[in-house]
């Protein structure tokens, strides 16, 4: 009895520790993780040798997704019983925006999600593999399927808000989505910011939980991307 007494108080002891640890370790030496995107946390990207365009009042034409571009995940989990936020980014991102007139007429970007990181290495490799296997389905996209009808053209460092229609392919799986876009356009360049909420069954995406790390059913795709002539 006195064995057993013992062995459950080891036991009690070392949850305990591992629960308090794991609190000090959330709550005091982890880093907050990185706030949500926005466009005033944005990109500091420029059109090529710093130069303008010829025409800052007239966004028609191609523009290009440029530096200063991220896209990512953020999900909620919980480790220990301690509520923590998940969040992985790569600037690895590829693609055009085509504006004709007052319309934005075309749309289509790529996320190479083989570069997406985290702050854990675990995470990320849990991430790679058996959670969206990028070896097998290493890029995520966007095309815009559906015309931006712009309306009148705001004015230079202007902040607009429009519904995006496309389709998102991650993983492998394609479907339509609406999202809501956050954008500003300066001579220079166009920002453009936004969220996706993942269901991960819906996407046939494995459940991201994994030991004593235990996630919501959803996350969000969130990105900000930097468009130059």
């Amino acid at each position: 009895m006195r064995t057993l007494k013992r062995l459950a108080v080891a036991l009690v002891a070392l949850v305990v520790l591992v629960v308090g640890g794991t609190y000090v370790y959330i709550q005091f030496i982890r880093a907050d993780p990185p706030a949500e995107l926005t466009l005033e946390a944005g990109s500091t990207a420029t059109t090529a040798g710093g130069t303008t365009v010829a025409d800052p009042s007239d966004p028609s034409g191609t523009w290009k997704a440029a530096a200063g571009s991220q896209a990512g995940y953020r999900v909620k989990e919980v480790l220990f019983g301690q509520d923590a936020t998940a969040v992985g980014r790569t600037s690895d991102i590829t693609g055009e925006l085509v504006i004709d007139g007052n319309t934005v007429s075309s749309t289509t970007i790529t996320v190479d999600m083989t570069t997406v990181k985290s702050d854990e290495d675990r995470r990320d490799s849990q991430f790679q593999g058996r959670i969206m296997d990028t070896a097998t389905f290493p890029t995520a996209t966007f095309e815009l399927t559906k015309p931006i009808e712009l309306g009148a053209l705001p004015a230079d460092g202007a902040t607009v808000t429009r519904q995006a229609t496309g389709k998102l392919t991650l993983r492998g799986a394609t479907k339509a989505v609406t999202v809501d876009l956050t954008a500003r356009r300066s001579s220079a360049k166009i920002e453009v910011q936004g969220s996706i909420p993942v269901v991960f069954a819906e996407w046939k995406i494995p459940n991201p939980s994994f030991g004593p790390a235990q996630t919501e059913d959803h996350g969000q795709l969130e990105f900000l991307v930097a468009f130059t002539r």
